[in-house]
């Protein structure tokens, strides 16, 4: 069984803003420096015609986990995350999927961003799977979790980004 991740947020911005703030390349760097922990990185960013294709890699220090986590996993995470947008109707819709080094599992999601007027939500719908026997649903829960803080700290970045851009 997988555990769910369900975020959505809404900026006060026109689609075009909060796309360059959720997406671009600058804001991408400035929010993995600001937030993106230990040895966080853009390992690869491919701009297209209707959308981006993106690779970044964020660190989680042992000393932040939860306990549950460092019992069933020694040192620090290290995530690596791919994300895919693609133009659509109103928007971008995207997919992105995510590995935790040392953990066998993934992370699955959908994507959107819309907009209608000054006003952008970003939706993001997924789970977590971690095959491990006995554990892998409490892991999957504590990493549900962490991706859900994660988003909400993202979130907080594109908004404090739309409002000092």
């Amino acid at each position: 069984m997988a555990s769910r991740i369900e975020h959505r947020t809404a900026f006060s911005a026109d689609l075009a803003s909060a796309w360059d703030a959720v997406a671009g390349e600058a804001a991408l760097r400035a929010r993995l420096e600001q937030i993106g922990g230990d040895n966080a990185e853009l390992l690869e960013y491919v701009p297209a015609e209707d959308g981006v294709r993106y690779k970044l890699r964020q660190g989680i220090s042992s000393d932040k986990l939860p306990s549950a986590v460092r019992t069933l996993h020694r040192g620090d995470l290290v995530v690596e995350r791919e994300q895919t947008w693609k133009a659509s109707g109103a928007g971008y819709a995207g997919n992105a999927t995510a590995s935790v080094q040392g953990v066998p599992g993934e992370i699955t999601a959908k994507t959107s961003l819309t907009g209608e007027g000054e006003q952008t939500t970003l939706v993001n719908s997924g789970q977590v799977k971690v095959r491990l026997p006995f554990v892998g649903g409490k892991l999957e829960t504590v990493i549900a979790e962490q991706v859900a803080k994660l988003l909400e700290r993202e979130a907080e970045f594109v908004a404090k980004w739309l409002a000092e851009h």
